[in-house]
């Protein structure tokens, strides 16, 4: 009986040893919560610091830049695949683009700097025998090449009204001006949002290059309107870039072709890692005096934005 009775008096001792060890680590695992806590929101209180200390940044210097860079690469190859289409071919593509702005502003004045280029290329080489001497390569078969660059000054007449003057260029790298367009002009600019700019320049004088019939030249009065959007989201901890720019010409007189024109140029980022991320772009053009049709074009690939 005396054995029974110490056995029972020590298993009850283990298990009460047992539930202070569980109750103990519980007690320390609380401990290491609570510490992991707060050094998180250390973590958040410095992050939101560093962010004031950049927009005091930004004050003081007056500048306020943006970047994001889209890549795209791929090649193809078969050899002797009898089920392709061709079964011998090599094929290869590149697609460059860049979407940056470099913003001041002042007391009583801002300056906007936004430039938007696109280019890329793609070869296809069929290993046939009628094709064997051929000799181009992927530089030599440019298939978009989008050049767009605009200077705006204003002086603040409000906190989001100003009389502006403003220079446009639309046209492309490897063709410069052959089409293309320059506007140079003046009006007033509505910026509701640092994201957001609206331009109206019903004084603009504006020069329209052509190049189906050899390099000549159009100009003429007219409005100019042009909105610019650039914003960074957050969504699920990445950042989510967008910018667009929308931008037509009115003129005030006919001719013939119309000079009437508009473009509208879009660029989609989507940070993965690091600032590194997917990127998609896309635009459509209308002006009569370049074609008759409706233009547009689209790029994909990886990206780089900060």
């Amino acid at each position: 009986m005396k054995k029974i009775i110490l056995s029972l008096f020590s298993i009850a001792l283990t298990l009460s040893l047992n539930a202070q060890t569980v109750d103990e680590l519980k007690e320390i695992q609380k401990e290491k919560k609570a510490y992991i806590d707060d050094l998180k929101a250390q973590i958040e209180a410095a992050e939101s610091e560093l962010k004031g200390i950049q927009k005091e940044i930004d004050v003081i210097s007056g500048w306020k830049k943006g970047f994001a860079g889209l890549v795209g690469f791929d090649v193809n190859n078969s050899n002797g695949w009898v089920a392709n289409p061709n079964p011998d071919a090599s094929s290869s593509a590149l697609n460059v683009g860049i979407n940056a702005f470099a913003n001041k502003a002042g007391e009583k004045y801002f300056l906007n700097n936004k430039l938007v280029f696109t280019k890329s290329w793609q070869d296809v080489d069929l290993e046939s025998e009628g094709n064997m001497d051929e000799e181009d390569g992927l530089f030599d078969n440019g298939t978009v090449d989008i050049l767009n660059f605009k200077s705006l000054y204003g002086y603040k007449l409000t906190k989001t009204m100003a009389v502006s003057a403003m220079a446009d260029l639309n046209t492309s790298l490897e063709n410069f001006l052959d089409p293309g367009v320059i506007d140079i002009g003046a009006g007033a600019t509505w910026f509701p949002s640092d994201a957001f700019t609206l331009v109206v320049h019903p004084l603009n004088y504006h020069f329209a290059f052509s190049g189906t019939e050899g390099v000549s030249m159009e100009s003429v009065f007219g409005a100019k309107i042009r909105a610019d959007f650039n914003q960074t989201f957050t969504l699920a901890g990445k950042n989510f870039t967008y910018s667009s720019t929308l931008m037509s010409f009115v003129p005030y007189e006919s001719k013939d072709p119309s000079l009437f024109e508009y473009t509208w140029l879009n660029s989609i980022n989507f940070e993965v890692w690091k600032g590194i991320g997917v990127g998609f772009a896309f635009g459509i053009r209308n002006a009569e005096f370049e074609s008759e049709d409706t233009q547009s074009y689209t790029s994909f690939g990886l990206s780089y934005s900060f």
